[in-house]
């Protein structure tokens, strides 16, 4: 049996990805390595937290010790990374916070991966998951992100970013590390938490709460459903070539105030209110420092190389979040009120 580890697992994206190895792989042992800061939350998994070959460790991925325990105790062929401090405003507020756990929580890592399978490297795979932000920002309306876009991160979060995929290809070339990389759009879908465009409207919406936009809403982001997301990340892990980068996008281009003005129709209609009422929750605000203008991931080598493509386009999956959403109150509630992070203590430290 495979023993894979994949780090930040209770997170957003890194929860539907556990879940799908999880379910899809009986052959492979998951290890979900997360250190459950405010983003990570173990309710996200509870319907597989008691399968066989499943385990939850609490860890911090910046703990050379006990990453050197883990890969001895389990000896894991391969990794999925996904742990990381994500939100740009957080990014802005406290870089060092984003240096620590993106930089040298990757590196530690790579630096325990490296000491465990320096003697049969050709077995084992190293998967580091990255953003379009580090590509900086478009302004030509016909220009896209490719693998071969150079780098030039504009905030802090992003900085952060490039600066452990570098590592990653710099142990590949170093030290013959085994790695692929894949840098995806913005994602979207079931379990994101609401300090997020997408998750914060609809929670706004629903309370009758204002809607922040920054600047005039011209921003243009390109949206990937976060099942979709996990199916890519399924493929590239089983089938990218060793040493590649593949970009990972929706094609769904929409400015912030078309996606938000979208999302008020979209729930108007669900929650039987007049059409245009939450539109007038709209509250435009002073702009992100730094904000890139337009992220487009041009995501023909995955589809061409390794047969993924998207399978939702934007309003399908928008429609199928916000029913989410609204189904799942009770997971809703528990994020906003704090409640989440008791889950641990009550389902794993219980006598």
């Amino acid at each position: 049996m495979k023993k894979i580890l994949i780090t930040g697992g209770a997170g957003f994206i890194g929860s539907h990805v556990v879940r799908r190895f999880v379910n899809r792989y009986s052959d492979y042992h998951i290890f979900n390595l997360d250190k459950l800061t405010y983003a990570g939350n173990l309710a996200n998994l509870k319907d597989i937290e008691n399968a066989s070959n499943y385990t939850f460790i609490k860890g911090d991925i910046t703990d050379a010790e006990a990453l050197k325990v883990l890969f001895t105790l389990h000896n894991f062929d391969g990794v999925i990374h996904l742990a990381a401090e994500s939100h740009v405003d957080r990014s802005i507020k406290d870089p060092l916070a984003f240096v620590h756990t993106n930089v040298i929580g990757t590196v530690q890592l790579l630096n325990a991966a490296k000491e465990a399978w320096k003697d049969d490297l050709d077995n084992h795979l190293f998967y580091h998951v990255s953003t379009d932000e580090v590509y900086g920002s478009l302004h030509n309306p016909d220009e896209f992100f490719t693998e071969e876009t150079s780098y030039d991160p504009q905030s802090p979060y992003s900085a952060s970013k490039a600066a452990s995929d570098h590592f990653v290809r710099a142990y590949h070339n170093t030290y013959k590390l085994p790695v692929v990389l894949s840098n995806c759009s913005n994602n979207y879908g079931p379990n994101h938490f609401p300090e997020k465009l997408i998750p914060l409207c609809i929670n706004n919406i629903k309370n009758y709460k204002p809607l922040p936009i920054y600047g005039k809403g011209e921003n243009v982001r390109d949206w990937l459903y976060v099942l979709d997301h996990a199916a890519a990340i399924d493929v590239v892990f089983h089938k990218g070539k060793i040493g590649e980068t593949y970009n990972i996008g929706g094609f769904n281009e929409w400015t912030n105030i078309d996606l938000v003005r979208l999302l008020c129709r979209i729930m108007d209609r669900k929650l039987n209110r007049i059409e245009g009422e939450s539109e007038k929750l709209i509250t435009f605000v002073t702009d992100r420092a730094g904000h890139d203008l337009r992220y487009a991931i041009d995501a023909q080598k995955i589809m061409n190389d390794l047969g993924w493509k998207p399978s939702l386009q934007f309003e399908e999956g928008l429609e199928k979040t916000v029913d989410w959403y609204l189904t799942n109150t009770e997971w809703l509630e528990n994020v906003t009120s704090g409640a989440y992070q008791d889950y641990y203590t009550k389902q794993y430290q219980h006598s």
